[in-house]
């Protein structure tokens, strides 16, 4: 039996919004999994402001890596890599994590990865069930995306199945929520309000499930509409909002199409697993309905525990260490940040190559 010692460990860092997330792995075990949040900071706007995300991953940097190595009880110098998201999200934001990734490697003498934001979704579910099957069906469901993915090598080999064509399943839960006066972040509200509301109250649409829609695209934007106007036409007569039924309803047809979509592209394509991840993952109703509909259809269902599907730095060092396992080129030290970085390019291996890296004292680094 292999020493659980031989396997790469490595520290990833995410910053594409607003949270900081820093993760260290071994191999497929987690070691810590620290979070410094900013949202409280961005409730008040209604919504993520860039600037103040920004600002808040530089002052919570430095203590959140602090934090993750003390949880793991290693050193920065025992780390065979480090792995950051280089895209897709805020350019400000990803650029604070890849410069404090760039500055850690360098200094420490270790190998950098410039990894995705989407496909670190994907690879985390390794941390709690194992080694993914290849291939696998993905649905990425988050405030900035709502994807169905197919990957038959998580390092190398991402494929686009289906995108939303306007809103994002979570962006649109953030918008009703604020037509509701709920609050911000708008997911977990939805969520709560949901459970104790009819969800066949209301009868919302359900975006392109037309026989000539596109089988695996998704739109949130006339779902969305429709709620808003629903609500302002019953305040407008002076009547009460029943909000827990709206929230049900609503939340009952976001579901309904990312459930039914996923399972329709697992049986197109002959694939017997579905993983479900991003901050929409940690709802109820998903989890519950997904379940449902894969039992029914064969599918083995894979959903990590919630606090894996929101943004956090595991998912990062998980995808990072994945990279060292399968002796994946490292990314050179002119890693960008790119806020539109493609699901297709699962990591960023650079221009100019990583043929060596620097040593540079150590004496008053972590010991």
């Amino acid at each position: 039996m292999a020493d659980s010692r031989d396997e790469p460990l490595v520290l990833g860092i995410e910053t594409s919004c607003d949270e900081t997330g820093v993760g260290i792995v071994r191999g497929t075990t987690l070691l810590a999994d620290a979070v410094a949040s900013s949202v409280d900071e961005h409730a008040r706007f209604g919504g993520v402001v860039p600037e103040v995300a920004s600002r808040a991953h530089l002052e919570a940097m430095v203590p959140t890596i602090d934090r993750a190595l003390k949880e793991a009880g290693v050193s920065a110098r025992d780390l065979d890599g480090v792995a950051v998201t280089a895209g897709p999200g805020l350019a400000g934001a990803l650029l604070v994590g890849v410069s404090a990734a760039k500055a850690y490697a360098y200094a420490l003498g270790k190998p950098l990865y410039g990894v995705n934001h989407l496909a670190s979704h994907i690879c985390v579910d390794q941390l709690e069930h194992g080694a993914l099957p290849e291939p696998t069906m993905a649905l990425l469901v988050s405030g900035g995306h709502s994807s169905l993915l197919l990957s038959s090598d998580i390092t190398s080999d991402v494929r686009p199945m289906g995108a939303t064509i306007d809103d994002a399943a979570g962006e649109a839960f953030d918008k009703i929520a604020r037509v509701l006066n709920l609050g911000f972040p708008g997911g977990p509200v939805i969520d709560r309000y949901a459970r104790e509301g009819d969800p066949d109250a209301i009868a919302f649409p359900r975006g392109l499930t037309g026989p000539r829609d596109p089988a695996y695209d998704f739109s949130f934007s006339g779902l969305k509409t429709a709620v808003a106007r629903w609500i302002e036409a019953k305040r407008a007569a002076g009547e009460e909002v029943p909000v827990r039924d709206v929230a049900a309803s609503f939340q009952e047809a976001v579901v309904d199409v990312l459930t039914r979509k996923a399972v329709r592209a697992c049986k197109d394509e002959g694939v017997d697993h579905l993983m479900i991840g991003g901050g929409v993952a940690a709802n109820s109703r998903l989890r519950a309905l997904a379940q449902e509909r894969c039992e029914a259809a064969g599918i083995r269902l894979r959903v990590p525990r919630p606090k894996l599907c929101t943004d956090n730095g595991a998912m990062v060092a998980a995808l990072g260490a994945e990279m060292v396992a399968r002796n994946r080129a490292a990314s050179s030290w002119d890693l960008p940040a790119d806020s539109s970085l493609p699901v297709t390019e699962p990591h960023v291996p650079g221009t100019h190559g990583h043929d060596h890296v620097h040593e540079v004292s150590k004496e008053n680094l972590y010991s």
